[in-house]
């Protein structure tokens, strides 16, 4: 038997279709097949989280569900039957009694002036959702993009909980968080009426050197010794490919450059923005020659990389 959707989303049954929404996201995103790969745990929770939110999403599935006339995976339940149904009953509505010309009944024998046929009619309506057109529901999904995907624009191929596949353009300048729409993949429509669409929400994934920052990016660029006193060109790797930055000489760790439209391309209204490079000395492998010559070397100025930590140390 399924269990509860409403356990499944860890919400109470009065929760409000926000409360709904937030619980499947943040399940969602937690169990998530791209960020489980190879957890089958993980990819059936998954499933199940996004099985509950199809039904409690829906107002009118919840409605059903919360009556009693659908179970956990939407199918119709069999309507009681028998004298025990209607004896049962709220009181009033246990029995219909008409005082009509033929007694118990009136007329068509249920339901005063109404007939049969009327009756069967409206019963066959309503279990199809009435015969108006509606536009299907919206569907809601995670997806997981790397970082330069975002950055630069690319394609992912979403996999949807009942095997399905969507085929996701991802913008240039994708923000984590983004949402985007997919006109008519959605649930169908009823009676002919349009299909709802697909919205994807994009978690992007962190990068190991880059950092977004707004519409610029900022990393770290690793350079030696040498490149630091000396200065000199060295190769720059940026989202877009590597480019060439000279360095000045006698420049020291944390000193950022800056190179302009080598952040986030453009979009719409939004310039380009710029990398951030911020310079790290490393210094490498060190050999006999290096070690003679530091202990030989006498600086012209007094130089104490500690100076300014006087002041704030305590004894």
């Amino acid at each position: 038997m399924a269990e509860d959707p409403y356990k499944i989303l860890g919400v109470a049954k009065e929760a409000s279709a926000e409360d709904i929404r937030k619980a499947y996201r943040k399940l969602a995103k937690k169990h998530h097949p791209d960020l489980n790969p190879g957890n089958k745990a993980a990819e059936e929770q998954f499933k199940a989280v996004s099985a509950a939110n199809e039904l409690l999403s829906d107002t009118e599935k919840r409605a059903r569900y919360d009556h009693g006339e659908i179970d956990e995976s939407g199918a119709e339940k069999a309507p009681p039957r028998g004298y025990r149904h209607y004896a049962e009953g709220a009181p009033g509505q246990r029995y219909s009694y008409s005082s009509g010309p033929e007694g118990f009944g009136g007329a068509a024998g249920f339901g005063g002036e109404e007939n049969f046929e009327d009756i069967f009619s409206t019963i066959f309506q309503n279990r199809a959702g009435g015969t108006q057109a509606a536009r299907g529901r919206d569907a809601h999904y995670v997806l997981a993009a790397e970082f330069l995907d975002a950055i630069n624009g690319g394609a992912k191929r979403l996999t949807l909980p009942d095997g399905q596949v969507l085929d996701v353009k991802i913008p240039a300048g994708t923000e984590d968080g983004d949402t985007l729409r997919l006109r008519g993949r959605g649930t169908p429509g009823r009676n002919n009426g349009p299909a709802g669409d697909a919205l994807i929400e994009i978690k992007v994934m962190p990068h190991k050197f880059y950092k977004r920052d707004g519409q610029d990016i900022r990393f770290e660029l690793p350079v030696s010794v040498q490149e630091a006193v000396l200065g000199g060109k060295v190769t720059v790797p940026t989202p877009a490919g590597a480019v060439a930055m000279t360095i000045k000489p006698h420049s020291d760790s944390g000193v950022e450059l800056r190179l302009r439209g080598r952040g986030v391309p453009a979009q719409g209204s939004r310039a380009a923005g710029d990398l951030y490079v911020k310079l790290r000395v490393v210094i490498g492998p060190v050999d006999v020659k290096l070690e003679e010559f530091l202990r030989e070397w006498k600086p012209e100025t007094a130089f104490d990389p500690r100076r300014e930590m006087e002041g704030d140390s305590k004894g």
